[in-house]
């Protein structure tokens, strides 16, 4: 070791991602999609954003979660991941965006945990996001997770299965999607 040696700041190893919790049970019926996390259900719209309370985004509803992670509605294929939010193609032709907080994408990535990719095939019940409630409230932006079926127009019904207010578990069946 040379006499300036001591002095070099010696590099910090990069912090290791949490790794992902295990699976939830969740309903896998034909029509039914699961609560992506613990919470309290709300009607699509009392979401306090008018994207989403307005339907542009599709039918469906949010929840004020209780939890730090997203689990997959339904199974499916991921057909978006981008930080605050998942997309996925389920098995039963919805297509669903996961939204994570109001204005999150302005957090640009930080404060959640990817835990599946696009193109990745997921189960129902399995973690597909870890999200930092502390650090998405931090940035000023309400936490509620958004469940939208992109595609209503292609089904008859897209309708919540619980009364709005209730608190759910994460993979309890929240909204059922009804074909044309």
């Amino acid at each position: 070791m040379g006499l300036f040696d001591m002095f070099k700041k010696k590099a910090e190893p990069e912090p290791k991602a949490p790794t992902a919790p295990d699976a939830v049970e969740a309903e896998t019926s034909p029509g039914v999609l699961c609560a992506p996390v613990a919470g309290r259900v709300v009607a699509m719209a009392d979401v306090p954003d008018p994207v989403f309370s307005g339907g542009a985004l599709g039918l469906g509803c949010a929840i004020w979660p209780e939890g730090d992670v997203l689990y997959a509605p339904a199974s499916g294929t991921v057909s978006a991941a981008m930080g605050h939010a998942v997309g996925l193609s389920t098995d039963d032709g919805a297509e669903l965006i996961i939204h994570v907080g109001i204005d999150t994408v302005e957090m640009q990535g930080k404060g959640f945990v990817p835990w599946a990719e696009q193109g990745a095939r997921v189960e129902a019940g399995q973690p597909i996001l870890g999200i930092d409630r502390a650090a998405i409230r931090e940035a000023g932006h309400p936490d509620c997770v958004v469940l939208a079926v992109s595609n209503s127009a292609d089904f008859a019904d897209v309708a919540l299965s619980v009364n709005p207010e209730t608190t759910v578990a994460a993979g309890e069946a929240v909204l059922r999607v009804t074909r044309v």
